[in-house]
């Protein structure tokens, strides 16, 4: 049900989400780092089930970053195996509410083939799904995506008059993920951090100084309250301005 507040009629088609302040949430609790990784399960879900409350069609949230593999090497590997555990524990619960659960980003040699083959079960369970898209960038950079398309538009022979912005956009992980109409970033930082940026040109950035373990659907429906209240020009001029 979406909140009075909210006008049904100007919902975000796709919202993206850093979801920052882990680190930070453990260290105030006297807590190791990765017991605010563990922490942010719950904020994903019920950021999954605001969205759907909203009957958001996408969401995508930055899981874990090309730039991740320069943290120290016992916390990656926890990562590692807590994504892998996660999708475990939570792919049944996921495709019953008819969330497609996808992934971005490079699948290469430094993931772990026991986090691929979970990765690839938990797309293969969920593909008929259509109800919200839910992408997990992980192993993903928004340069390096750009980086792969290009790449990609290479090894297709296009000629330099047929590189336009559509072709690159066919290029990328996705090609039919929309671009997002809201990014949110928690934990008070106010930067992007490399991720989405070829699809963020023209999104509503909201900074919000929850730490992710804390974050919850009333927080995201206050990040979509703001969105709200701006007027989008996409480069024009505002009727009535």
């Amino acid at each position: 049900m979406i909140p009075p507040e909210l006008q049904d009629a100007r919902i975000p088609e796709h919202i993206g989400c850093v979801m920052d302040g882990n680190g930070r949430w453990a260290q105030r609790r006297s807590l190791p780092r990765t017991q605010g990784h563990a922490a942010g399960e719950e904020a994903l879900l019920d950021t999954v089930y605001g969205c759907l409350d909203l009957e958001v069609r996408w969401l995508t949230v930055f899981a874990f970053s090309t730039e991740n593999w320069r943290r120290p090497p016992d916390e990656v590997r926890f990562l590692m195996n807590f994504n892998r555990s996660l999708l475990k524990r939570r792919r049944d619960e996921l495709n019953e509410m008819g969330v497609r659960i996808r992934f971005s980003g490079r699948r290469d040699w430094r993931v772990p083939r026991s986090v691929l083959r979970e990765m690839d079960a938990a797309e293969e369970m969920t593909a008929g799904n259509r109800t919200l898209t839910l992408t997990m960038a992980f192993n993903y950079g928004g340069r390096a995506e750009i980086v792969d398309a290009v790449r990609g538009i290479a090894r297709a022979g296009l000629k330099p008059n047929q590189i336009t912005e559509r072709a690159i956009s066919q290029h990328l992980y996705h090609a039919d993920l929309p671009d997002p109409d809201l990014v949110i970033r928690t934990s008070g930082e106010y930067r992007i951090s490399n991720f989405l940026l070829w699809q963020i040109a023209y999104s509503e950035l909201v900074f919000m100084d929850t730490l992710w373990p804390d974050f919850r659907r009333e927080h995201l429906f206050e990040a979509v309250r703001i969105y709200q209240g701006r007027r989008r020009r996409y480069g024009g001029i505002a009727e009535g301005s």
